[in-house]
């Protein structure tokens, strides 16, 4: 009897050493995003985000040679990984995809890069491109139409026709099944995107801090990391409004959508920023797909902010989102994840 009470004293012992194991393992990547998500902001240079809204309150009015710089300064070509290859497929698309699975037939992610519908481009998403192509997924990064010259829906129609073109070219790149992917903006136009097709057309919707509403929403996140935090909301106004003038249509602003719209879309990954300012209306949009019986996921990485994605700094909250969107996009697409 005494020897049975032992075991279970030492069990006891195990089960709590582990659990506190957790919650400090738990801690420490807590604290290790908030670290780099604050180191990220103290290299933004001062205000950077003031003048790019200048830039593109500018070109709303017919002045486009500061939103240039901003695009110039923001369309730099990374390094690819070895044994990743992009190749052009059309003047606006190009083709994500890892050596190693030359043979096989893999998911097929259509991305749209963020940058709120006016700056931004391929180059803008390489990273995050190549890091799912080594993953096995191959990867159609869009170079779609740019606000304030090309308004809603010019942009999203390119979007639309490059899916056209996927579904046409699956077997020329040994691909099987369609996702859909973006960040903010791009984000954005991939549940615009979604929603343009039948239901059922796609296997999955990966967003990462999407814009769902394209107008000043004033939610708690909204005015509390409006200034400061890698999206200033100044800065998304002028991007607002560089896109629309008419920003509660269906497919500009998803939050806003019928639901009969909203049950087209696939089984969805929504990654938040917790210190971002479209925090609470991503979340407001994930819970109203799972009210209407959509699966979906939603994923809040704790204190980082806004750009993960398409600018270097927040290396553990980028190695978070490829691993989840590679997860969720296999898993959906009925394809085996193995993380490299």
């Amino acid at each position: 009897m005494a020897r049975i009470t032992n075991h279970i004293t030492v069990l006891i012992i195990a089960i709590f050493i582990t659990m506190a194991t957790v919650r400090a393992t738990n801690c420490n990547v807590k604290d290790i995003y908030r670290a780099e998500a604050d180191s990220f902001l103290k290299a933004i240079p001062d205000s950077m985000q003031i003048r790019q809204a200048d830039a593109v309150y500018k070109a709303i009015g017919g002045d486009y040679g500061a939103l240039a710089s901003v695009r110039m300064s923001r369309n730099v070509q990374p390094e690819l990984p070895k044994g990743v290859s992009c190749n052009l497929v059309t003047g606006n698309m190009v083709l994500f995809r890892c050596d190693r699975y030359y043979n096989d037939t893999i998911p097929l992610l259509v991305y749209f890069h963020g940058g709120g519908w006016t700056i931004g481009s391929i180059n803008s998403c390489t990273r995050f491109c190549a890091a799912m192509a080594i993953n096995g997924v191959a990867v159609l990064a869009v170079d779609y139409r740019l606000a304030p010259e090309h308004p809603y829906p010019e942009g999203l129609t390119d979007c639309v026709d490059a899916v056209k073109c996927a579904a046409d070219s699956l077997d020329v790149w040994r691909c099987a099944g369609i996702s859909l992917g973006g960040d903010s903006s791009g984000g954005n136009l991939a549940i615009a995107t979604a929603m343009s097709f039948p239901e059922g057309t796609f296997d999955s919707l990966i967003a990462f801090y999407p814009v769902t509403k394209a107008y000043r929403d004033n939610s708690s996140s909204w005015n509390e990391y409006g200034d400061g935090f890698g999206l200033d909301n100044r800065l998304m106004d002028a991007f607002n409004s560089a896109y629309t003038k008419d920003p509660h249509k269906p497919l500009i602003s998803p939050a806003d959508t019928p639901d009969t719209w909203l049950k087209k879309l696939p089984p969805t990954l929504l990654i938040a920023a917790e210190r971002d300012i479209l925090k609470d209306q991503g979340l407001e949009f994930a819970e109203r797909l799972r009210s209407l019986g959509k699966e979906v996921r939603y994923d809040m990485i704790p204190g980082s902010v806004h750009l993960f994605i398409t600018v270097p700094g927040q290396n553990k909250a980028f190695s978070h989102a490829v691993s989840a969107a590679s997860e969720f996009l296999s898993h959906n697409s009925g394809t085996t994840y193995v993380q490299r």
